[in-house]
């Protein structure tokens, strides 16, 4: 579990290819202060496994479902990666629930500056957006953000300086691909609700299964 605050940001030092799998040795310094084999590492919002490390650097195994739902695949030697940490048990929740398992990816589509704030606008297909709501949370290459405009076609959110500075979001190209995990409390909706779809939802039924 993570949150999506970014703790540092990574380099890319080595990838290693196989057929339709990878493995990435990526370069850091605060994360490696207290890792060890078989961590959980969230890289650009995926939750990675730790198989190796170094004083300089670790390394994880990428499966094939990975490679099609995320940008990891696409990242070059050098390239910056966000990085967070699992989730402490006596840690501050700053952003919100983050899995590490993308939904999806996204495309960028504009950077707009508005005095000290620079919006984002992010396209993407519908079977993501249908899951995001105004002011809901997004996790966008694992940073945690709110929603503060939405379409049938793209969202925007709007980074304020330290987020600018603390995350790669803003040395992104228009085109670029994001990973993207909707909010899992929208997924776990749907999930109850199609269950539910012969049942007539009435106030005994919500007072019978808990929810009031």
């Amino acid at each position: 579990m993570f949150t999506g605050i970014i703790e540092e940001i990574g380099k890319l030092k080595k990838i290693q290819m196989g057929a339709d799998s990878c493995i990435l040795t990526i370069s850091a310094n605060l994360i490696l202060s207290d890792m060890h084999i078989g961590d959980s590492i969230a890289v650009n919002g995926t939750c990675l496994t730790v198989c190796k490390f170094d004083n300089t650097c670790f390394s994880a195994d990428i499966m094939p479902e990975t490679l099609r739902r995320t940008n990891l695949g696409k990242l070059s030697s050098g390239s910056p990666v966000n990085l967070e940490r699992a989730m402490s048990a006596n840690g501050r929740f700053g952003g919100h629930i983050v899995s590490g398992h993308i939904d999806g990816t996204g495309n960028i589509k504009n950077f707009t500056k508005e005095n000290n704030a620079i919006w984002v606008k992010i396209s993407a297909k519908p079977a993501l957006l249908n899951y995001m709501i105004l002011k809901g949370s997004i996790t966008i290459d694992g940073i945690s953000l709110t929603i503060a405009k939405i379409s049938e076609q793209d969202f925007s959110v709007s980074v304020i300086p330290h987020t600018r500075q603390q995350t790669t979001l803003l040395s992104k190209k228009i085109g670029d691909i994001v990973n993207l995990e909707c909010d899992m409390i929208a997924k776990y909706i749907e999930k109850f609700c199609n269950s539910q779809k012969s049942t007539s939802i009435s106030k005994a039924f919500l007072a019978e299964h808990g929810y009031i």
